[in-house]
């Protein structure tokens, strides 16, 4: 009867602790302006694995030591240079043909189609279905949350 007892007092505390981690609120920034190494390990001597664009959104996992594990819209995870990142915010469009649209409202005028991979400055993020953003062109307008990443 003790055994069963321990082993349900673990479980519990397991699902009590992977509910704590599951709250925390996901950090997204952006890689500065300037393009930057990512590197497979938090270190100049790790393998680079890649050249992120200026602008490019991350989600931060994790910060040590002047250097930020960051996971990009494919889901890879990396390490870069932590002052490489600002806090200016971008979302990519993950969705194929996404509408940037002039109100929040898939019924409003279509200011613009976007394709997979665009880059767009997050203008007012938030827990709505819709962003406001601006396209590198000048042009702003709204799009469909679930239809970008980095929000």
């Amino acid at each position: 009867m003790k055994q069963g007892a321990s082993l349900f007092a673990v479980i519990c505390i397991a699902v009590f602790i992977s509910g704590i981690s599951s709250a925390q609120a996901a950090e997204y920034r952006a890689v500065g302006a300037q393009p930057a190494i990512l590197y497979d390990a938090p270190s100049y001597n790790g393998r680079k694995v890649f050249i992120a664009p200026g602008g490019m959104p991350v989600e931060v996992i994790l910060t040590q030591d002047g250097w930020s594990k960051i996971r990009d819209a494919s889901g890879d995870l990396s390490w870069i240079e932590a002052n490489a990142l600002t806090t200016q915010r971008s979302v990519v469009v993950t969705a194929a043909n996404t509408g940037l649209y002039s109100t929040p409202d898939q019924h409003a005028a279509l200011l613009a189609t976007l394709e997979r991979g665009v880059l767009l400055a997050l203008l007012s993020p938030g827990p709505t279905a819709w962003l406001k953003v601006m396209h590198r062109d000048g042009e702003t307008g709204f799009v469909r949350a679930a239809d970008v990443w980095g929000e």
